[in-house]
């Protein structure tokens, strides 16, 4: 995505053109972001001519790149397009091996003497410690860098997961799967940490759609692959898969990832060593150089500073009104189709390819829509960007939130055709990958300075939302009925919009009302 007058660029970020002299890095604005002006994303609309520029020669690079080949943003687009998969492998896990639990549901009651709904609490609890493990892992990382916060979480994830898959036991495997969400989710959860590290602004929102889809499969996934093990396997089976997924991720992390941390403040005469990748992988480097970077309390303090924002808060609550619901149909949806429509394992299985095809949908239009609305915007700006813009994809989203959510109450109640139910899941997803991506790229855009924290409150309010629901979907839906369980929940997502409509128009005098971070280091 380039933000000129009319074109996107298709270029590399290393073809980069310079005008006259490039920036000094340890005197510049790393974020390039300007108070009463937003992001200036046009060189003709700047009044400097010492900026580096993409190779269209109106995109300013921002931030600006430093001329040290160490510089994350200055390595090449395969190894920066290798981190970005494995990194999105790894986002995908902690939802795909949580959602695999929903599968496990009957065949572990049944193994263990215990009612289905007595099993999910164990889901339950995994879905909530999504949220404070992503917390966990962005504090960490502000501490002792990224890559070693990654390395030994997924150690922790490997181990949790065969503990699980192995458990002789409930309350065995219950413990294991609490621990798994905590750790499993440290990709996820500081996701637009490592897209802030490696990519340019005007490049992010397309990242951020790639890093997103794989999640955003993950929940629907996990299910669809466990449904057909389950008609011929064991209940183990799916969680020895989920263990086995978790240790290939880490050796891609062992082979290939390196510390995306880079201070472009600090001179690069001055930057600490980098002797050993793997040093740096298990934190050595990093610890030697941890004077550089926030003190241990400072890191502590930083997700609670982000937290004050007000943008923060109304974007965590919007995850919450929107998100949750795709935790709550994922975990019980199976429980809805089989006594309506005497659905099997199998006919599950094949059930969920609804929601993965309307991920994918929301995905490609996703590909050209943010930067549709991100370019329309800076045209009529004059080349300058807020990032208040991106939520213009919101009002996309909700509809095809809207309906789906009503028409998936209405089928489920009157027992219309089981298409109409997949076709009212598939339009919801398609929905929740728009909105996810546009609430993303918009904090992220907020407060560069603060991504893995604003993508770790992002993760809490989804999950935790989730966490409620799987509680109470079931009985909600029993007492009520599925009509006005899934038109409540429409009508959540309705004031969800409305919140941030208020953000849209009223979230820049927010921001300055908040003031900045001023953090130690990004």
């Amino acid at each position: 995505m380039a933000f000129d007058s009319g074109k996107a660029s298709s270029a590399s970020h290393m073809e980069v053109e310079s005008v006259p002299a490039a920036v000094g890095t340890q005197d510049a604005d790393i974020h390039e972001y300007d108070e009463k002006e937003g992001y200036v994303v046009d060189v003709g609309k700047s009044d400097r001519n010492d900026l580096k520029l993409a190779k269209d020669g109106h995109t300013i690079l921002v931030p600006q790149p430093s001329n040290d080949p160490r510089d994350p943003l200055n390595w090449s687009p395969l190894r920066k397009g290798l981190f970005l998969a494995i990194l999105s492998a790894t986002a995908l896990l902690p939802e795909f091996c949580s959602a695999t639990g929903a599968a496990a549901l009957f065949p572990q009651s049944i193994a263990w003497g215990i009612t289905p709904d007595h099993v999910n609490h164990s889901q339950a609890g995994n879905v909530f410690m999504l949220g404070p493990g992503s917390v966990a892992a962005v504090t960490l990382s502000s501490y002792f860098g990224r890559a070693p916060v990654l390395f030994w979480f997924l150690i922790m994830a490997s181990v949790t997961a065969g503990w699980a898959a192995g458990a002789g036991s409930f309350e065995s495997f219950m413990a294991a799967r609490i621990l798994n969400g905590f750790f499993a989710s440290v990709a996820s959860g500081g996701g637009l940490m490592y897209i802030n590290d490696l990519f340019f602004f005007h490049e992010r929102a397309r990242k951020i759609n790639i890093l997103f889809a794989p999640l955003l499969f993950a929940p629907m996934a996990g299910p669809l692959f466990a449904f057909f093990e389950l008609t011929s396997q064991p209940w183990r089976v799916p969680f020895w898969i989920c263990f086995a997924m978790i240790g290939s991720c880490l050796m891609a992390v062992v082979l290939f990832l390196d510390e995306t941390y880079y201070d472009r403040r600090i001179p690069i005469g001055e930057q600490p060593e980098r002797k050993s990748r793997i040093l740096r992988l298990i934190g050595t480097e990093q610890f030697r150089s941890r004077h550089l970077r926030n003190s241990f309390g400072g890191s502590l303090l930083r997700p609670l500073k982000v937290l004050a924002k007000p943008t923060t808060i109304l974007s965590t609550l919007y995850n919450m009104l929107t998100f949750s619901w795709v935790v709550g149909i994922v975990n019980t949806l199976g429980i809805f189709l089989t006594p309506e429509y005497h659905f099997g394992l199998k006919q599950l299985g094949f059930f969920f390819f609804s929601p993965v095809v309307g991920t994918l949908a929301g995905a490609i239009v996703g590909h050209w829509l943010h930067d549709k609305v991100a370019r329309r915007y800076i045209q009529r700006h004059d080349g300058h960007f807020e990032p208040e813009a991106r939520l213009t994809a919101i009002w996309m989203a909700t509809p095809l939130l809207v309906v789906g959510l009503v028409l998936l109450g209405f089928a489920l109640e009157d027992k219309y055709h089981y298409m109409v139910v997949a076709v009212s899941w598939g339009l919801f997803s398609a929905g929740i990958m728009i909105l996810t991506v546009a609430l993303n790229a918009y904090n992220l855009d907020c407060y560069p300075e603060a991504s893995g924290e604003v993508s770790a409150w992002l993760i809490v309010g989804r999950t935790l939302g989730g966490f409620i629901i799987s509680y109470e979907q079931i009985p909600w839906a029993a007492k009520d009925g599925a009509k006005t369980t899934f038109t409540i929940q429409a009508a959540l997502c309705v004031v969800g919009m409305l919140l941030m409509i208020g953000v849209q128009h009223f979230g820049k005098r927010m921001r300055s009302w908040a003031g900045k971070l001023d953090f130690q280091t990004i």
